[in-house]
């Protein structure tokens, strides 16, 4: 590509030496040079990369004979060994079933304890903050023809370790407009370094051309007053289809999987985007390691020739600090009935010894762990 920029520069540079010498000998003024638009960036698809882990699946041991339904979410308890993850009570939606969404697993695969039953519609995003308070994202309002779910969704609700409800953002089974303290199907939170807790609001934003369209971070105090809002629905710097999924960045700047965009966006406490980058593909989650290294998770691109073409669903680890991506983790299990070329998972996590979890929605649902 430098080459055939360069040679395109020569090309256009001696043209427009030969036009004005022979304007200059017919006696005619100096035309001003017309400008060249320069060409898009096109990033080519970064799928070829070592991989050196191993993924397995079937390691939790769901109770009651239990199987996983859609697993969007998974994240690291404060001890850095066990896992906390979502599953949508065995199908893709919780709100006709009163199993508790929200499992806490050892590193065995046991699961020592759960709850949320009965609270939401559709968890979506979770988070542990320093504390162990988990933060469940509820990303769907009620259906209208069934009174079960009326006053679910549409909320973001903490609960201590041990499942009480300590706090809920939003007010449950209203959607908001995008400006207030009210959501609109919130797909995930998280507490920043000063307590305050972010909300990634509006799901619906790469699925729609309305500029109407909810999509925001919210931000609340630590104690759930509402502070603040930024973003809009749209492509430019600091707007957002789909905030899919937040962390923090060790230096304390807030990532955002802007989904609908193909990008991870960076904002500073002040609301203000401050980088970008498209080199990890599709993002539907983000996590920081111990190491510093981001993990990415890619659970849509290639679905359709919309979604990100030519992408590879998977996991790619890399650097924030230079862009760098080091490592495809494609989720691929030998011999699998469901997962033999990848199981692209939607949420991803690392624990402290560097395992790597996939939260995995399609193909009816799993939890596999990645381990080099």
């Amino acid at each position: 590509m430098p080459n055939r920029d360069r040679l395109r520069g020569m090309l256009v540079g001696a043209t427009s030496a030969l036009v004005m010498i022979g304007l200059v000998a017919c006696g005619q003024p100096e035309a001003p040079m017309a400008e060249v638009e320069p060409e898009p960036t096109v990033l080519e698809p970064i799928n070829e990369l070592p991989n050196p882990y191993t993924t397995e699946d079937g390691w939790v041991m769901l109770p009651d004979a239990r199987e996983w339904g859609s697993t969007a979410g998974v994240d690291i308890d404060p001890d850095g060994e066990h896992i906390w993850a979502i599953d949508r009570c065995g199908s893709n939606s919780c709100a006709t079933s009163d199993l508790d969404p929200v499992l806490k697993i050892d590193p065995a695969g046991n699961v020592v304890a759960s709850f949320g039953g009965g609270l939401m519609l559709f968890p979506h995003g979770i988070h542990v903050d320093p504390a162990g308070n988990v933060w469940i994202s509820d990303a769907r309002g009620p259906d209208d023809e069934d009174p079960s779910q009326a006053g679910k969704g549409h909320v973001v609700i903490k609960f201590s370790p041990e499942g009480e409800v300590l706090l809920t953002l939003g007010e449950g089974g209203v959607a908001g407009d995008g400006t207030d303290a009210r959501l609109n199907t919130p797909n995930d939170v998280a507490v920043g370094p000063d307590g305050s807790v972010y909300v990634g609001d509006g799901h619906e934003g790469q699925n729609t051309d309305d500029p109407n369209t909810v999509a925001r971070i919210a931000k609340f105090s630590a104690d759930g007053e509402f502070i603040v809002s930024w973003g809009r629905w749209g492509s430019e710097p600091g707007e957002l289809k789909t905030p899919h999924a937040l962390a923090f960045d060790p230096l304390g700047r807030l990532v955002v999987a802007d989904r609908g965009n193909n990008r991870l966006q960076i904002f500073d406490e002040e609301g203000n985007a401050v980088e970008e980058f498209k080199q990890f593909s599709r993002p539907s989650d983000v996590h920081f390691g111990p190491d510093g290294m981001v993990y990415v998770a890619d659970s849509e691109s290639a679905f359709d020739e919309v979604r990100n073409p030519g992408w590879t669903p998977g996991i790619r680890v890399g650097s924030l600090e230079d862009g760098s991506v080091s490592y495809f983790i494609n989720g691929a299990i030998e011999g699998h009935d469901r997962y033999p070329d990848g199981s692209n998972p939607e949420g991803v996590a690392v624990d402290a010894t560097g395992n790597v979890y996939g939260a995995v929605v399609s193909g009816g649902g799993a939890m596999v762990r990645s381990s080099r």
